[in-house]
């Protein structure tokens, strides 16, 4: 397919969930909006995102031996949005929580937190797919569960089911989680 704009529009159709990935490179923070996070494995546990490589922060990427990533949730579409530009200061007022596991800041009031370490990197064309062994993941019990969705070039919000209460930490394991 040769029509970028095309292939973006159709790659939009796809809804995804929007995540804000952070390292420490060199003592410095990086920090991207994603809506690549993606799980891999279970055995051994891995995740993934990509990165343009004509990001502002790629060399830092490319040699950050661990990362954060914080599943966003609607209340937070404004940091989702602060984070996907290049230009500016990120980090001014965010509220950030320390990891356990890894140097990388995590961001306060998300869904869901995991800590990585790089397990590989390869070519994605115009993007650079990092894949992370997972080394610790927890889901925040106060949040409200409604997860930042990205669809049709646009933040959306999923409307609860019916008569459901969202998965507690028993249940996402009984569904392979």
């Amino acid at each position: 397919m040769d029509d970028a704009r095309q292939l973006r529009n159709a790659f939009g159709s796809f809804a995804t969930g929007v995540a804000i990935v952070t390292a420490l490179s060199a003592g410095e923070r990086i920090g991207a909006t994603v809506s690549s996070f993606n799980s891999v494995s279970l055995a051994p546990p891995l995740v993934s995102f990509s990165i343009a490589r004509n990001a502002k922060a790629f060399q830092a990427w490319e040699s950050a031996p661990t990362f954060g990533v914080s599943i966003l949730s609607t209340a937070q579409a404004d940091l989702s949005t602060r984070f996907a530009r290049s230009l500016g200061d990120k980090w001014t007022g965010v509220s950030l929580l320390p990891a356990s596991r890894i140097d990388a800041p995590l961001v306060d009031g998300a869904l869901m937190w995991f800590e990585c370490e790089a397990y590989g990197r390869h070519d994605g064309g115009d993007h650079l797919i990092l894949i992370g062994r997972v080394l610790a993941a927890r889901r925040n019990c106060s949040a409200n569960p409604a997860p930042l969705v990205f669809f049709g070039g646009a933040y959306r919000h999923l409307a609860p089911p019916r008569g459901s209460e969202f998965l507690t930490q028993d249940a996402m394991w009984l569904h392979g989680w």
